[in-house]
């Protein structure tokens, strides 16, 4: 039988025959990738897009035909092209490998949790990311008032971030305290943490990172629903500040401090 999807700019795939809603992932464009691409309507038909999906039965994968898949894979390979960041520190500059659990801050987001970095650690500051990548990113830009006035580390599990050199930091959440010899306790003035789980075994192994590092202020981004392990943890409490990611996740997601913030009431 076949089916049509119809393309929408807003990254969701309606399948016409049935109120049901569908995704097309990358596996038609490109097998390698695990993220999912979507086609904006002018890229490659002229009114609201469709495709026509072969399928012998409900229960079987859609496959696309050969004029389709070369269609969504030379959109495909033009689009990263295009989206590819000029600079090494630009939010983005990295995919994000869902497989690893990342979700990068929107740029308003990141630059927000900057500020505040940066106002916090003062003159001369040492500010340290753990399993935050998309917030050093913007503090590496410069392009908040106040980022070339403190110092700032990576602490990542993904290896691609050694591009960074001295200031990336191998980091294994289920080993918080395997750090170099030379990152001394307590040498941070303001740690910045977003564990990568919404569970309270990684959260806690995550706190004693955060511990180890902080000469006391601790801005924590994680999800609502650990607010209160948070506070036994940690002491902090939640902001009112939204933040917000490049792609919308399920859960909704908050910022925890343990100091005066402007957070608090932002």
């Amino acid at each position: 039988m076949c089916k049509t999807f119809v393309f929408c700019r807003a990254e969701v795939l309606h399948q016409s025959s049935t109120a049901e809603t569908c995704l097309i992932s990358s596996r038609f464009a490109a097998p390698s990738q695990t993220h999912f691409a979507f086609i904006p309507e002018h890229q490659l038909f002229s009114g609201p897009s469709s495709v026509s999906v072969m399928s012998d039965s409900d229960d079987d994968i859609p496959t696309l035909s050969a004029h389709t898949l070369a269609a969504l894979q030379e959109f495909y390979s033009e689009n990263m092209v295009n989206q590819a960041p000029s600079d090494q520190y630009a939010v983005g500059a990295m995919e994000e490998d869902w497989g690893m659990s990342q979700f990068w801050y929107s740029d308003d987001t990141a630059a927000r949790l900057t500020e505040e970095l940066i106002h916090e650690a003062g003159e001369g500051g040492r500010i340290a990311c753990v399993s935050a990548p998309s917030v050093y990113q913007k503090l590496k830009q410069g392009v908040v008032d106040g980022s070339d006035r403190v110092s700032s580390v990576v602490l990542e599990f993904d290896h691609r971030f050694a591009a960074y050199g001295d200031e990336f930091i191998f980091y294994d959440y289920n080993e918080p305290l395997s750090l170099p010899s030379n990152v001394a306790p307590q040498s941070f003035d303001i740690v910045l943490a977003d564990p990568p789980y919404l569970s309270e075994e990684c959260l806690s192994k995550v706190s004693k990172t955060i511990q180890f590092l902080s000469k006391g202020k601790v801005l924590l981004c994680t999800g609502a629903i650990m607010e209160n392990i948070a506070k036994d943890l940690l002491g902090v409490k939640m902001c009112s500040f939204l933040p917000q990611h490049k792609r919308n996740l399920s859960n909704e997601f908050r910022c925890f401090v343990n100091y005066p913030s402007r957070l608090l009431s932002s």
